[in-house]
């Protein structure tokens, strides 16, 4: 838990930089969250959503795509658009999924930015 909560904590750090000063968002966000409701990962994801609305006066909408081990949000965030208004809420299963399923509708490397490192 103490993890979870250190990386909603540097994505509300990163939201506050400089970066972000150029007029973004002026619309509403999609925050995927690639677990069912009630999970850390759900509980996380929404106290995050809740704080960036807050910080961006926009309304930042949580939503859940849960199932194969977080792959089926993944893979809905994979095919939006790159514009930074649909982002991913997801955990550890982001980077050892390659590794279970043989094939994938996305690329771990290739089809995602990291905003928290």
């Amino acid at each position: 838990m103490k993890k979870i909560i250190a990386i909603a904590a540097m994505v509300l750090a990163a939201a506050a930089s400089q970066a972000w000063a150029q007029g973004y968002p002026n619309k509403p966000v999609h925050l995927i969250i690639s677990f069912s409701p009630g999970s850390s990962t759900d509980i996380v994801g929404r106290v995050v959503a809740q704080k960036l609305a807050e910080m961006w006066g926009q309304p930042v909408l949580a939503e859940n795509r849960a199932g194969a081990g977080g792959s089926i949000g993944t893979a809905f965030v994979a095919k939006a658009p790159a514009d930074g208004y649909t982002l991913l809420v997801d955990s550890n299963a982001h980077t050892v999924t390659p590794s279970i399923y043989a094939k994938l509708p996305y690329d771990v490397d290739k089809d995602f930015t990291d905003i928290v490192p």
